[in-house]
């Protein structure tokens, strides 16, 4: 149960709260991408950046490298939001938490003999 649900789809002009809030998580997760491509490469982590400069086709390896981080980013950073709406949980007991209540009566097991 989410607490914000009603208030994420509006009929004001314009794109609906929910559709701006995915696209402002896909913008932040491709900018993580771009900075986490750049420190990938600007630290030449695992040799990457003279490979792909040495490489003919290395730019399209970047690119790609932007866009597939940034789906798994921007993935990421939508789901963290969205978790982050649900209602906060019960303080009650759970269940696997309780006493256990002892009881003085056996259960009775129907057992048969054989293989």
């Amino acid at each position: 149960m989410t607490h914000d649900a009603p208030e994420l789809i509006t009929d004001a002009p314009g794109l609906p709260k929910l559709i701006r809030l995915y696209l402002r998580q896909i913008a932040i997760g491709f900018g993580l991408s771009a900075v986490f491509v750049g420190l990938l490469l600007g630290f030449n982590v695992a040799n990457l950046r003279s490979l792909m400069l040495a490489t003919q086709g290395g730019f399209v390896a970047a690119g790609m490298l932007f866009f597939f981080n940034g789906l798994v980013f921007a993935g990421v950073q939508f789901a963290i939001t969205i978790m982050r709406m649900a209602a906060p949980e019960d303080k009650g007991p759970r269940g696997g938490r309780r006493a256990p209540i002892a009881t003085t009566t056996p259960a009775r097991v129907r057992v048969r003999a054989g293989r």
